[in-house]
């Protein structure tokens, strides 16, 4: 999972997919909707770099769908934060033409949140 966290936040975002699925396909774990929330969501960022801008609108909006089974903090991860930058990166795709016209400042890091 960290591996996976660590790749987001370096923006190495197909090698991120590859270490939240490898989690998601060999365990059955009981907050996999969160994880292939990362999954699609990471995979929505892949394809902006891809010249896809169409696979991204769609794995934002499916990425939205798991996100929204889920509040507060979960994995030490701060919804709120997942939840906006879903929402602005969902916003920012669903208004522009092309991936050339994507506002990366949405793709903020995911931080762990520190016990208290």
């Amino acid at each position: 999972f960290d591996k996976g966290l660590d790749a987001f936040n370096n923006k190495r975002f197909y090698e991120a997919h590859e270490f939240w699925e490898d989690i998601w396909v060999e365990y059955r774990l009981p907050d996999s909707k969160f994880i292939q929330g990362l999954i699609q969501l990471t995979v929505g960022f892949y394809h902006i770099t891809n010249q896809n801008l169409n696979g991204a609108r769609s794995l934002f909006r499916k990425s939205k769908k798991k996100f929204d089974l889920y509040d507060g903090t979960h994995r030490r991860l701060s919804m709120r934060i997942i939840k906006r930058i879903v929402n602005e990166s969902l916003d920012c795709v669903e208004n522009i033409n092309s991936v050339e016209e994507f506002d990366w400042s949405v793709c903020n890091r995911l931080e762990k949140q520190i016990d208290q």
